[in-house]
């Protein structure tokens, strides 16, 4: 079962906007949003991705 700590949440690119990942995160660890750098396709290129709500 999966702990408590745990959320899921979304990454959004920060320049198309678009919501490509799904990603967990430990919200005692990381309370403030975190930014990825991953391959965005609607860019076609690597891109910053923040998580969105």
């Amino acid at each position: 079962m999966a702990s408590v700590a745990r959320n899921k949440v979304m990454l959004a690119c920060t320049e198309c906007k678009q919501r490509n990942y799904n990603s967990m995160k430990n919200k005692k660890n990381t309370p403030d949003r975190i930014e990825l750098n991953k391959y965005c396709r609607f860019c076609k290129k690597h891109t910053a991705h923040r998580e969105t709500k």
